[in-house]
């Protein structure tokens, strides 16, 4: 089983429009509505490669109570969500079917108290025994102690789960995007703020690059896996794909470079989906075999 952990758990609403202008009133398409969150996304993922997911965070209120009956239909994905008083938020993509751009808005999230805290580390620790691998996901709601993800990663290690960190924090192994690793590190070069990343404590780090795919600097070597060309499509969801990717490729033992070109190939396969948390199964099988990877492994 591989836990997905999204202490910020979220409906995602995605509305398509002709065009998005500013100040005007615009008809809307299309509504789709998915159970979300970033571990959200990479769970339904997951269970779509035949991967056993239990996904666990906090959900309440009336959405929170949507996306778990939404959750209940994703088959492979059980639901071990912590109940809090505070309402789940919602998430809203506007895709601009005449640009392709996606305009996002997030809300903060709930509230957590301590006691609705100490219950999540409780079911937390419950589930970690039974786990192969844990991914923690996604920003934090309000009321959450600082340091809840170095705890986290601690009670994971010492059960001897690997742990994959998607978030701007580092620790094990971590999979920020360009923006977040130069704010953790201070350099704006991929390859510069990977290494200094290393050297803070990550087992690996992964650097999304968006459309220039991925970096990964690892104990075994260093790679860079690009996509062939753009994908044209909604890119919310993408990098939670490309750590399904690298989730179901540790579970499995591949190589990083096959690793990467999984990763790779189902983030750009996300981006024509519907809505973040799916991918086009033809464009990933497609992608599979056209992903680049360069780079070397490390002297033994």
């Amino acid at each position: 089983m591989i836990l997905t952990v999204t202490l910020n758990t979220a409906l995602d609403i995605t509305y398509r429009i002709r065009s998005l202008r500013p100040h005007t009133s615009h008809r809307v398409s299309e509504v789709t509505e998915r159970p979300g969150g970033k571990g959200v996304n990479v769970a339904r993922v997951l269970a779509a490669l035949g991967h056993e997911v239990t996904v666990t965070g906090f959900t309440g209120g009336a959405t929170g109570q949507v996306v778990q009956e939404r959750l209940a239909g994703v088959p492979g994905v059980v639901d071990a969500l912590v109940p809090v008083t505070g309402p789940t938020r919602r998430t809203i993509a506007v895709v601009d079917d005449r640009t392709g751009d996606t305009t996002q808005l997030n809300e903060p999230g709930p509230t957590i108290t301590p006691a609705e805290w100490s219950a999540f580390v409780e079911v937390y620790e419950d589930l970690i025994p039974a786990a192969s691998a844990v991914a923690l996901c996604g920003s934090l709601p309000p009321g959450v102690p600082v340091g809840a993800y170095a705890g986290l990663v601690r009670t994971a290690r010492s059960a001897g789960v690997p742990v994959l960190l998607d978030t701007s924090c580092l620790l094990y192994i971590i999979k920020p995007n360009a923006d977040e690793l130069a704010e953790l590190t201070g350099s704006h070069d991929p390859l510069r703020a990977t290494q200094d990343a290393r050297r803070r404590g990550a087992g690996a780090v992964v650097a999304s690059l968006g459309p220039d795919g991925l970096l990964a600097l690892t104990r075994e070597g260093r790679w860079h896996a690009t996509p062939p060309s753009p994908v044209r499509g909604n890119p919310t969801g993408a990098g939670d794909s490309a750590v399904a990717g690298l989730l179901s490729g540790l579970i499995e033992r591949l190589p990083w470079p096959d690793r990467l070109t999984r990763a790779t190939a189902l983030s750009a396969a996300t981006v024509p989906a519907p809505a973040a948390g799916e991918f086009d199964r033809a464009t990933y099988e497609k992608l599979l075999g056209r992903v680049t990877v360069t780079g070397e492994a490390s002297a033994a």
